[in-house]
């Protein structure tokens, strides 16, 4: 949910100052552009960053973060929303050689560090979009981690809702009304997300190409089909977290409301400028905290970035030298349910938004957004079963999509640019192709353990858990 502030409650002389920061900021971010300032590379550079849960001997969450994080001390381990989380970020490495090799150790490095630490408080770290056995007297304010961001950002959200409740309303095979005067349920969708630093001559494309992608994305990952007992979304996350920060900017051109937590409002023209663009006039400051930090590295405008959750989010950032540089932060796929299939799933993302931004035919030339839209939600909702509109093909079935051209087409893409092939084999052969060959996804499995053993919550994480610490991809596992 982003890095810490100074304080929780700001006055209108405050508020007044940071837009006028924000707006200065947002002019020199332009004329960066103009000078083409950002770091340019040959190559590509990825990182991850994976959210988790803590949970008891009961398979239960367990509000344990803060004593969780002082006796790891880990400077790659932070805290998330609630006490029952915590977030692991992974250092970036360049997009070649044994990159999907050495990711995958750098997580495992740290996942049992994390298990170690758990296991001597009697408890076990948990990768999954939303843990099954999550209740709604679980997820309270009382289990906020203690943050001036957190509270800061409810009390804020309930001030541009002008103090209207949370109303989450999904649609599943079973349906679920809630209200509420919390974020909490926020806390309920852990993620996967990925890093891609990218040049600035092409940054729309990328931004376009993960937008198209992002639907087929969620279908092949999907981990999340379970909220308070109910059965709902393959990829639940998705309207959960929606719904949860709802606080409307803007309407785009058909008049529909773009969100907090959105796809957005449109593909990008020319440049990544229209998205910060967006953010002063689109969306009223959520977190007005006036930085200490030095404005060369325009803080303003990164907190108030930070509090639009795109799920395909534009990132300014810094190297070491404080050159500024461009990425995109894709942020659709859930936690979960194994290392290996995430980094499967990191790669399949990598590999396709590189091959569709580089395509001589821009493919946001030929889905139009409103397509694109149509087919982000179908697959949140229906996972590999949804059919979607593709450029040159029409109405196709995603799993038969993925299987026959997306991620042969990722793994080509990747091994020209020089990832071992080994690693190509083992993550798109022997990983994803045999889950778009089975149908089985975390969301799937979870279902199907239901269907065997009814809504039994706890059995179905302890047996998740136990093949979660097995290892095996998710494709392989039995019920």
């Amino acid at each position: 949910m982003g890095a810490e502030i100074g304080g929780s409650a700001f006055s209108e002389e405050a508020r007044a100052e940071f837009q006028r920061r924000l707006r200065d900021e947002t002019k020199t971010l332009k004329r960066w552009f103009d000078e083409r300032r950002f770091t340019y590379s040959e190559g590509f550079t990825g990182g991850l960053e994976v959210e988790a849960w803590l949970v008891d001997e009961n398979a239960l969450p367990a509000p344990e973060n803060e004593a969780f994080l002082a006796n790891l001390n880990h400077p790659l381990v932070v805290p998330e929303l609630s006490r029952f989380n915590f977030e692991i970020n992974t250092d970036p490495y360049a997009l070649t050689g044994d990159y999907l090799s050495k990711s995958r150790e750098t997580l495992e490095r740290v996942w049992r560090a994390c298990a170690a630490k758990a296991q001597e408080m009697a408890l076990r770290p948990a990768m999954v979009g939303i843990l099954p056995t999550v209740r709604d007297d679980d997820l309270q304010p009382v289990a906020m981690s203690p943050s001036n961001r957190y509270a800061a950002l409810t009390a804020e959200l309930f001030r541009l809702r002008n103090d209207a409740p949370v109303r989450i309303r999904i649609e599943g095979d079973d349906a679920l009304s809630l209200t509420c005067r919390h974020i909490m349920v926020e806390a309920a969708c852990t993620s996967l997300q990925v890093h891609l630093q990218i040049n600035q001559e092409e940054a729309a494309r990328f931004y376009n190409a993960s937008q198209i992608i992002a639907g087929p994305i969620i279908a092949a990952s999907a981990n999340s089909p379970f909220l308070y007992g109910n059965s709902l979304w393959a990829e639940s996350r998705i309207p959960a977290f929606e719904q949860a920060a709802e606080a409307f900017g803007f309407r785009d051109r058909h008049g529909r409301m773009v969100g907090r937590v959105t796809l957005g409002s449109d593909y990008a023209r020319r440049s990544l400028l229209e998205l910060f663009l967006e953010n002063i006039d689109g969306y009223p400051a959520l977190l007005p905290a006036l930085a200490e930090e030095k404005l060369e590295k325009l803080p303003h405008l990164r907190l108030q970035n930070g509090t639009i959750w795109r799920w395909n989010r534009p990132i300014l950032g810094f190297d070491g030298a404080g050159e500024p540089h461009l990425r995109i932060e894709h942020r659709t796929m859930p936690s979960g349910p194994t290392i290996p299939d995430m980094v499967a799933n990191m790669g399949l993302y990598l590999g396709l938004a590189i091959a569709l931004a580089r395509t001589e035919t821009p493919p946001e030339a030929e889905l139009s957004f409103d397509g694109c839209y149509r087919n982000f939600y179908a697959c949140a909702k229906e996972g590999l079963r949804a059919r979607i509109e593709w450029p040159g093909l029409g109405e196709v079935d995603v799993q038969a999509l993925l299987h026959d051209r997306l991620a042969p087409l990722a793994k080509e893409t990747l091994l020209s640019l020089g990832l071992t092939r080994a690693d190509l084999d083992y993550y798109f052969d022997d990983v994803l192709a045999r889950r778009f060959l089975t149908g089985r996804n975390g969301a799937e499995w979870q279902r199907n353990y239901v269907d065997l053993h009814g809504k039994d919550f706890q059995r179905l994480t302890e047996r998740y858990l136990t093949l979660q610490e097995g290892g095996e991809p998710v494709h392989a596992w039995t019920c």
